[in-house]
């Protein structure tokens, strides 16, 4: 062959076969990857994952952007985020004027969030145009509870150590702002009817409503204490009498039919229902599907089998409390008046003006989980039930609720100290706190990640801990009573 000479190659032969060989193995790597994900996206989606991820994200950054009246980004950065690395595969996109959150999960699964009015945000239900965001009402110089004023240390009782409380308060705030610390976002100490200490982390406004977690169950019972009391419903009457004709929810006929029938709604009230539905919040829980899947949290709830007798067993559950909800709100003749209720006869009253209660899809309180409060307003709420209902020498609740929160569930075991959706965290039999300086007549609302509202009569004063904590190790609730506890004088 001469030199120079071009060779032409034959298609399908030399080169071009080698290219071709090399693109059917790219384009069956493609395929197997194509596949591979199909099959992950799949497996997530079955388990749920996909769905609770991207629900949770848009009902979380809704509410902190428009009931608490915080940054979006800085809700999915400092709430969201620091929950589970699932979280990561979120994207979120925030429309200000319609307030709706839209929640992807890898681009695929899709959730909305959307503010309504007296029902905060809710999942999967199109926006209300009338629904207006939180705006904290102007600041007044009076002495709380009836302003928003803290009584300044030089004006603080005698008998309260000065430095000890300051110290407290300065610790309650180490690793603010850090997810992997204690990250608190609000501290109050009340003593006396007067507020001594009214502290924010960096970042938050006094006016800043902040969930409640849990502590939304002792609320939710205080509300559902008075209506059925003002119905004439009995606490000891059985579930599925509870309900007026032609208002039972579909689950009440299978309950008609097996041991349910015998539950109480005092069995829900003390966390004795023998449901088995007792809370654990991993990826594949049941109450995270409830919570972020659940158009009716109360239905998904009462779905649950029995375990246990009713009034026998005593596990802690978010879904028992999603029941009581469900059970005081067919008591309204709409829904209007029922969801405008929690304003109007209990936070009203007790001077509370920052306080959301938010709905699930169903139009049900999520009576286990989504009350959002200021700091200040928390302590108000504290103060009033520590007051058996009345709040600035007007009733607000009828008479008895503190001490029947204040009853064991159980007479021993972790259920003796629990009473009605409160713990009793300084009983000696029982109570989380025993031997650990909290007194035995303190009565406390706890929520997740560390939301706690201690109410103590024998110092007459109650103390508020809002925050983000995640790691449950960071934050010990008992020392933190305690502390305060010994620096105030008795009561």
């Amino acid at each position: 062959m001469a030199a120079g000479t071009a060779v032409e190659v034959e298609p399908g032969r030399g080169g071009g076969g080698l290219w071709r060989w090399l693109r059917w193995i790219l384009l069956t790597l493609l395929v197997l990857v194509v596949l591979v994900v199909a099959a992950v996206v799949g497996v997530l989606s079955f388990s749920g994952i996909p769905a609770n991820s991207a629900g949770l994200t848009a009902q979380t950054v809704c509410a902190g952007t428009f009931v608490s009246g915080r940054d979006p980004q800085a809700v999915f950065t400092d709430d969201v985020l620091p929950q589970s690395p699932a979280l990561s595969l979120v994207s979120i996109d925030v429309d200000q004027s319609d307030r709706v959150v839209t929640a992807k999960f890898l681009g695929i699964v899709e959730r909305q969030a959307a503010l309504h009015t007296d029902r905060g945000c809710v999942l999967d239900l199109p926006p209300d145009p009338d629904a207006l965001p939180y705006q904290p009402a102007p600041a007044s110089d009076q002495p709380w509870p009836q302003g928003d004023s803290a009584l300044p240390p030089r004006q603080w009782p005698a008998g309260v150590d000065r430095a000890a409380l300051a110290a407290t308060t300065d610790e309650v705030f180490e690793g603010a702002g850090d997810p992997t610390a204690a990250n608190a976002r609000g501290f109050a100490v009340v003593h006396g009817g007067r507020l001594l200490v009214e502290r924010q982390a960096e970042g938050f406004e006094a006016e800043t409503p902040l969930l409640g977690w849990s502590m939304t169950k002792t609320v939710n019972a205080m509300l559902a204490y008075k209506k059925l009391a003002d119905t004439g419903v009995d606490l000891g009457s059985t579930v599925v009498d509870a309900f007026p004709k032609g208002k039972e929810p579909p689950w009440v006929a299978t309950w008609r039919q097996d041991s349910r029938a015998d539950m109480t709604i005092m069995d829900l009230m003390t966390m004795t229902s023998g449901l088995d539905f007792g809370d654990d919040y991993g990826p594949f829980a049941r109450v995270v599907t409830m919570l972020y899947s659940e158009p009716s949290m109360a239905d998904y709830a009462a779905s649950q089998p029995q375990a246990h007798e009713p009034g026998t067993y005593w596990e802690y559950s978010t879904g028992v409390s999603d029941i009581i909800s469900q059970i005081v709100q067919a008591q309204f003749p709409d829904d209007k008046a029922y969801w405008s209720y929690p304003t109007r006869e209990l936070f009203f009253p007790s001077g509370v003006s920052s306080a959301t209660l938010a709905t699930d899809t169903s139009g049900t309180w999520v009576g286990g989980s989504y009350l959002y409060a200021d700091t200040a307003d928390w302590a108000r709420l504290g103060l009033m039930m520590m007051s058996d209902g009345v709040a600035d020498g007007n009733r607000v609740l009828p008479p008895g609720w503190w001490k029947l929160a204040g009853r064991p569930a159980m007479p021993e075991g972790t259920g003796a100290g629990y009473g009605r959706q409160t713990w009793i965290p300084g009983s000696p039999v029982g109570g989380e706190c025993a031997g650990a300086g909290v007194p035995p007549d303190t009565l406390s609302m706890e929520g997740h990640y560390g939301q706690l509202v201690a109410m103590i009569p024998s110092r007459d004063a109650v103390i508020v801990r809002l925050g983000w904590t995640i790691d449950k190790t960071k934050f010990d609730s008992c020392a933190l009573i305690r502390d305060v506890v010994r620096s105030l004088p008795k009561g």
